[in-house]
């Protein structure tokens, strides 16, 4: 399966790497291994915000979460030059910014975990970690970060 061909198929185009907001670089390569930074959801190129349980409810971030990937996949290209030399997605973190009393992290995260898996395929199967946090950066609603097999 060719990554690029899955992507125009779910007529999604990768974004450029966004310039960090503070003091870190995008990703860091360490042998065949490929880290990246957390990418907060964004919505009409600004930080999307809300939080789940209180402003937001599962599907819409789940939809931020997607939108999230999105953006990884991005980063991912711009690290290793082609999607196709991903081997795996070995992990993924999802923060949600969540009300104490939101239990649903867990659903917003399978968001960039389905559609990980759509352009993958069995690459694309991951460990995952999911969050409830009080707060994300600029107030947005989930933040991601991805490890990568090349």
């Amino acid at each position: 399966m060719n990554v690029n061909d899955k992507l125009k198929e779910l007529n999604i185009t990768l974004p450029a790497v966004a310039t960090p907001a503070a003091a870190y670089v995008p990703f860091v390569k360490t042998g065949n291994l490929v880290f990246l930074s957390g990418h907060i959801a964004k919505k009409d190129g600004k930080a999307w915000v809300g939080q789940l349980g209180k402003t937001m409810q599962t599907e819409e971030g789940k939809q931020a979460a997607r939108a999230i990937a999105i953006d990884l996949m991005g980063t991912l290209q711009a690290a290793v030059g082609d999607l196709n030399k991903v081997k795996r997605i070995v992990k993924v973190m999802s923060l949600v910014n969540s009300t104490p009393d939101f239990t649903e992290q867990h659903l917003v995260t399978n968001g960039a975990s389905e559609l990980l898996g759509q352009v993958f395929g069995d690459a694309g199967a991951h460990a995952r970690s999911a969050f409830g946090v009080a707060q994300i950066p600029m107030g947005a609603c989930v933040e991601i970060e991805l490890i990568a097999e090349v």
